[in-house]
């Protein structure tokens, strides 16, 4: 389409930080970011999952709510959704021209240009205001404080997912540095809902919230109790704020039940302080709902294909543990692709926890880990792998191979996982 081929021009001013240009580009557009309710979702792993959980209970209530997330899976249109559709290739053309021509305006201006994920984050903005949105769920693209989302001056809640080492070069490389970083997102008197079991990180966001009189909210502090675990869903028993909750999700994964509590107390939060009216029902209904492609999601059973994007550690663990849980003692081939500004030792060393039969392939992305490098290493720490560099080639060799597994299995990059799942869905 002709708005994301002129999206796409942005590339090449790289991925900066920092909000200067994203705020002389708002300011051309009206700053449409200051006339919506957000909850802003910052993150290393969970953010997304979190961010759909809190959309589709919104959606439940009646809410017309809008939601940006990235990167998308398969179509662009996935990054920008409003009342439980992708943005029309109508509507992004119409708001693409509006930012662009914006853009424009501030290069002849002298200005700096904004970066591609500057101008996807304006136009969400443009888009959602124009739709009157009544809540807009937001999740940060990298970091938090220079990213270009943290231009909400007051949300509803500031939501912070799990923590851990990732994209180290841009965010820093001790967890101190990264949940600095992630911390940004909070703002003066907006209520803080953490969801990291990492004591360092933990500390960081404490001080921050003090340090701007933000309420501190702790989910790992929650007792809970799962009822039930299978592939259909788990179910879990808790108490928030003084009320019990009986929860069923579809996303599958103990990892998604830590997903869940956050979005579940920041619920219940904001019903408690009345900036939202959301009944049990629409809670009940909206966790059921909720799914997010490519994480942990079942394609086919009998053989079961499943794709993830476990692209670094806390990920890569998340899925070893979901599918040792599920599928133990199974024949099991995994098809990977990586990048390489990855930890791909640590990620390695989980998948291996997996199972030993591989096939290496790489996403078609300029960041690549090559399919013989990564061969390599798995190799040498025991597994058995044989190279297919095409995805689509890949994709093709495991549906050959079905009779031969219990599940196949592709998982590293996102990239890779959007690129696999059009492949499988043809």
């Amino acid at each position: 389409m002709d708005a994301i081929n002129k999206i796409h021009e942005f590339l090449r001013f790289g991925s900066v930080l920092g909000l200067e240009r994203m705020n002389v580009l708002l300011e051309k557009l009206g700053n449409p970011q200051d006339e919506l309710k957000v909850i802003h979702v910052a993150g290393t792993n969970g953010k997304g999952s979190i961010c759909r959980y809190v959309y589709e209970v919104l959606q439940a209530a009646g809410y017309q709510t809008g939601l940006y997330t990235s990167p998308y899976i398969e179509v662009f249109n996935e990054r920008i959704e409003f009342d439980g559709a992708y943005i029309s290739d109508e509507d992004l053309n119409r708001c693409s021209e509006i930012v662009l021509a914006k853009a424009e305006e501030m290069v002849k201006e002298g200005e700096e240009s904004p970066t591609e994920f500057e101008v996807v984050t304006a136009i969400a903005f443009l888009y959602f205001k124009e739709q009157k949105a009544d809540y807009v769920v937001l999740e940060v693209g990298l970091g938090g404080r220079g990213d270009s989302t943290n231009v909400v001056k007051h949300p509803l809640a500031c939501v912070i997912a799990s923590i851990s080492l990732d994209h180290t070069d841009r965010l820093g490389e001790t967890i101190p540095e990264i949940a600095f970083e992630k911390a940004g997102i909070i703002k003066a008197g907006c209520p803080v809902i953490s969801a990291t079991d990492r004591a360092e990180a933990k500390e960081v966001f404490i001080r921050r919230a003090e340090e701007l009189d933000a309420p501190f909210y702790d989910v790992q502090q929650l007792s809970y109790e799962i009822t039930e675990q299978t592939l259909a869903g788990y179910r879990f028993e808790t108490e928030i704020l003084g009320k019990k909750y009986d929860i069923e999700i579809s996303m599958l994964g103990k990892h998604q039940i830590q997903n869940a509590l956050a979005a579940l107390y920041t619920i219940a939060l904001l019903n408690e302080q009345g900036s939202i009216t959301v009944t049990m029902e629409a809670i009940k209904q909206g966790f059921r709902w909720a799914k997010q492609i490519g994480r942990f999601e079942i394609l086919k059973r009998d053989p079961f294909v499943i794709i993830d994007g476990a692209h670094n550690p806390d990920g890569s663990n998340a899925l070893r543990e979901a599918v040792n849980r599920h599928f133990e003692g199974k024949k099991i081939l995994m098809t990977v692709g990586i990048l390489q500004d990855k930890d791909v030792d640590e990620v390695l060393d989980n998948f291996l926890a997996i199972t030993n039969d591989f096939v290496v392939t790489e996403p078609e992305n300029p960041r690549k880990l090559a399919a013989a490098q990564l061969a390599k290493m798995i190799t040498a720490k025991g597994g058995n792998c044989i190279i297919i560099e095409s995805p689509k080639d890949a994709a093709e060799y495991g549906k050959q191979r079905y009779e031969d597994y219990d599940l196949l299995l592709f998982a590293g990059s996102l990239y890779l996982i959007g690129e696999i799942r059009g492949y499988l869905h043809e």
